[in-house]
């Protein structure tokens, strides 16, 4: 069956039904008056989520969809039938849109969802209605209201716990069909694989997980080049990722670094909600012996990085069970610590021969003009000079004894005030004493 995941369709809601207008002319009925009846309503649009569809494919050739109009009001006070609404079935996962706004309306995420999205016209009301004791003879009725109209986008979206990325005939087909039942195209040449396929993985203890193997992407796939990113909104919706790298791969320009570095600037650019996903890094064909002699090298390079490398072969099976036992913890525990490694340790550069000899000298000379500053403090206090080299006191200048003197007469002054109203504040005592004396 081929895989459609995006169209474009038009629903109609059915049209309500006109109200009657009719009157009783039996032969027996005296005064039958108005008997029109109201029309019926018009039929809604709803979708729909089936487990068991997995592709858009229904709605490529069939893109209009109408729901029944309700039937128009009759005579003898009979009302018309609605409409029968119309049910969509969709896969899970898919994305309703409006086309005009591009404002998503609905997810349906969950088998068996439905959700209204266009309602029918309500039917109009008959003549039978408007009868009054002042108009007892009403000749008009009510029409019936149109029923709603969209045009939507179909997008859908898989359901998948792990998305596999990588380049081109990396090994992700291979190892979809070694973890689970599905049966997708493998061959040696790239872009084998040209639509999502799903997988099933039955874990431990009866715990199983979703994985979805995604078409190869190259450079410059955000610009359109290969299959584009036309499929990377199937892995929107994963919990993690695994990037599996060829290390080894064939080509002048392939290195798996850059590879791996080509491939995560892909997927900032299509979301970056996206590129913040947890991943595991999968080395994958590790049965070649060119695999095994560039593991370690990738290993180092993606260490410095804090990563973890898990070294596979789809084949031989060789290290799949302990990628899958990563990838089901991070899923059912939340721990990401099982896709990481401890940085390495940098180890200090040692600094320049000539770069330490400056460094000694500065803080040589430091050392040297503080103590020199302490012993200039300590000289000028003393009224003496510290000279540049040693402590040896020299004669002030002229300028300095001055004010050196200057400050001994204003203390000598202070002190002599001092004495002399001492002696001021005495004189009358003694004058006193000697007065009675005499």
């Amino acid at each position: 069956m081929k895989f459609i995941d995006e169209v474009r369709i038009q629903v109609k809601a059915g049209d309500g039904g006109n109200g009657a207008v009719a009157f009783r002319r039996e032969k027996y009925v005296e005064r039958g008056g108005p008997s029109g009846g109201d029309g019926g309503n018009g039929g809604s649009v709803s979708f729909e989520a089936d487990p068991q569809l997995t592709t858009l494919l229904d709605y490529r050739y069939q893109p209009n969809h109408q729901a029944q109009n309700g039937q128009a009001g009759m005579g003898s006070d009979c009302n018309g039938r609605g409409g029968e609404d119309l049910v969509l079935r969709v896969p899970v996962g898919t994305l309703l849109r409006n086309e005009a706004t591009g404002e998503v309306l609905h997810d349906l995420s969950e088998p068996g969802q439905r959700v209204l999205v266009a309602k029918g016209g309500r039917g109009g009301l008959g003549n039978m209605n408007f009868a009054t004791s002042t108009r007892q003879t009403p000749r008009f009725a009510q029409d019936g209201t149109p029923g709603e109209e969209l045009h939507l986008v179909l997008e859908l979206k898989l359901l998948a716990d792990v998305g596999l990325l990588g380049f081109p005939n990396v090994g992700k087909s291979t190892l979809v069909s070694v973890v689970s039942r599905a049966h997708p195209k493998i061959a040696d040449y790239p872009f084998t694989t040209l639509v999502p396929n799903l997988g099933m993985v039955q874990y431990k203890d009866g715990l199983s997980f979703v994985m979805a193997d995604i078409p190869g992407l190259i450079e410059g796939a955000s610009e359109g080049a290969g299959l584009g990113l036309q499929f990377l909104r199937h892995v929107e919706r994963c919990r993690l990722l695994i990037h599996m790298v060829d290390v080894a791969a064939p080509g002048e320009e392939r290195d798996p670094v850059r590879d791996f570095d080509i491939i995560n600037r892909e997927l900032e650019r299509f979301s970056p909600e996206l590129a913040t996903k947890p991943q595991l890094v999968a080395a994958t064909k590790m049965d070649l012996p060119d695999e095994r002699e560039h593991l370690e090298a990738f290993r180092k390079a993606m260490a410095r990085r804090g990563l973890k490398v898990f070294a596979i072969s789809a084949a031989t099976r060789e290290g799949v069970q302990a990628l899958m036992d990563a990838a089901a913890e991070v899923l059912f525990t939340g721990r990401t610590d099982v896709a990481r490694v401890e940085l390495p340790e940098r180890p200090r550069a040692a600094a320049p021969a000539k770069k330490v000899a400056k460094v000694v000298e500065r803080r040589a000379k430091a050392a040297t003009r503080s103590a020199r500053g302490a012993k200039v403090a300590k000289g000028a206090a003393r009224g003496t000079k510290v000279s540049k080299g040693a402590a040896k006191p020299v004669k002030l200048s002229t300028r300095g004894v001055k004010a050196a003197k200057a400050v001994k007469g204003a203390a000598s002054a202070r002190k002599g005030s001092g004495k002399t109203a001492a002696r001021t504040s005495a004189g009358p005592r003694r004058a006193t004493r000697k007065a009675g004396a005499r």
